[in-house]
């Protein structure tokens, strides 16, 4: 049973590999499309890179950077061309924005206002919670005896 597993993991893994005719014939061309590969996210499966991706839209963005790239673009006027047409969701890792830093910090901002406001809270019970002078004259004399 195992075998058989294993013989179809290896068929399936064959057939998800990229086909040859689709690559670019100067290796280094090559490389910089399969390296913007793993930064582009598959807009199908959303959470994989379309290196990673079996996905039609997948094999579509592949042969639009493969030819951005043959046609003499750089990595950057790529990404910028994939980002204008998909948005920045396109990219598994968006470039810094004011916009993004506040889509982060929002959540821990929140959480140190809720902390804030709970030792503020405790403050404010300590203090309603004080002995009134009868009440430490009482404690005073118990403790004496």
């Amino acid at each position: 049973m195992k075998r058989v597993l294993a013989i179809l993991a290896a068929v399936f893994c064959i057939a998800a590999a990229s086909d040859p005719a689709e690559r670019l014939p100067d290796p280094a061309q090559e490389a910089r499309a399969r390296g913007l590969f793993r930064e582009v996210r598959c807009l199908v499966c959303q959470n994989e890179s379309i290196d990673d991706s079996n996905a039609e839209l997948a094999a579509d963005l592949r042969r639009l950077v493969r030819d951005e790239i043959k046609s003499g673009k750089t990595d950057e006027q790529v990404r910028a061309h994939l980002t204008d047409r998909y948005g920045e969701f396109v990219l598994l890792k968006p470039a810094f924005s004011w916009g993004n830093a506040a889509l982060w910090g929002a959540p821990a901002l929140v959480v140190l206002i809720g902390f804030f406001l709970l030792a503020a809270n405790f403050r404010n019970r300590a203090a309603e919670e004080a002995l009134t002078p009868d009440e430490e004259a009482q404690v005073r004399r118990l403790s004496e005896d």
